[in-house]
């Protein structure tokens, strides 16, 4: 599906990209494999998660380069894409995977706490994504894979930082699909469902909670791989600014925001009336604020 194409896959040292930078090299791309070697809340650095993955790629037959340089700073995030480049003579598609969490319940979250997770998804989705979009430009072609989340899509307790980034995420591609579609460079989210290391801290106190944990580990991260690859390939040509959705055997196509009901009042609205008519008929359709209610609270299928 990608065969010769150039692929930059970040956070690709462990769980979900380093499933897509497997899948990526199985498939005939040639993978600059990125990742700082970070905790999950983005402490530490080791050389070894990135190197580990490049070995694996090189096992199979495949090409592959290590880059342990930050996506959260614009020359470093510019460095992973000339790595690329330097490499391998050129850039095809970028998959924007790092990420870290600094969960805290949003009264409490501090300042540092929001700006780390912003910074390494949200800039991070953008530094390498602007690094990348002048060598798109330049050979007409291009595809940029941003991972999103239900987080953002619906919200989450104590992820005010990781939900804003990950919504922020979904804007910035459909804003990137639109400036650059002339181009032929494609941009796509993914809202990946899968056990990983990120999520390895949900509390399993209870026997629902522990049920809950059996049922998200059936979600490998090998599951989401097929999809990132697919929407790099030049089978994806179609394909710009969707949002999907990856859970388990199953892919979900995301809606985006658009109205859902309308009210007119030909004099005008004041507030009085608002309460007594337009909030009364809209209420029926307000999305549900319990995560329980939604949808992705089903049993993966």
């Amino acid at each position: 599906m990608v065969e010769g194409k150039v692929v930059v896959v970040t956070g690709a040292g462990g769980g979900i990209g380093r499933d897509i930078a497997l899948a990526m090299a199985s498939h005939g791309a040639r993978v600059v494999v990125n990742d700082i070697g970070a905790a999950v809340d983005g402490e530490g650095r080791s050389a070894g998660p990135a190197q580990q993955v490049v070995d694996e790629i090189h096992a199979l037959g495949g090409e592959a380069v290590p880059s342990t340089d930050s996506v959260a700073e614009a020359a470093s995030a510019a460095k992973i894409v000339q790595c690329a480049v330097d490499h391998f003579g050129r850039i095809d598609a970028v998959v924007n995977n790092a990420g870290i969490l600094r969960d805290r319940f949003f009264h409490k979250m501090s300042e540092g706490e929001w700006d780390a997770v912003i910074k390494v998804h949200l800039y991070g989705a953008y530094f390498v994504s602007r690094a990348a979009a002048n060598f798109f430009k330049e050979h007409n072609s291009g595809a940029m894979v941003h991972m999103t989340s239900t987080s953002g899509l619906i919200g989450n307790f104590g992820q005010a930082n990781y939900s804003a980034a990950k919504l922020g995420i979904v804007a910035l591609s459909k804003s990137i699909a639109l400036d650059m579609q002339k181009y032929n460079v494609r941009s796509n989210c993914i809202a990946p469902f899968a056990w990983s290391r990120m999520i390895g801290a949900i509390p399993t106190d209870t026997d629902e909670q522990k049920a809950r944990v059996a049922r998200i580990q059936q979600m490998t991260p090998a599951k989401i791989a097929p999809l990132a690859v697919y929407l790099a390939s030049d089978a994806a040509k179609e394909v710009n600014g969707q949002i999907f959705a990856v859970r388990n055997n199953e892919i979900s196509l995301i809606s985006q925001p658009r109205p859902v009901r309308t009210i007119h009042r030909s004099e005008g609205w004041t507030p009085q009336t608002i309460a007594e008519h337009a909030m009364p008929a809209m209420r029926a359709n307000f999305y549900p604020l319990d995560r329980s209610a939604d949808v992705f609270s089903w049993d993966p299928v």
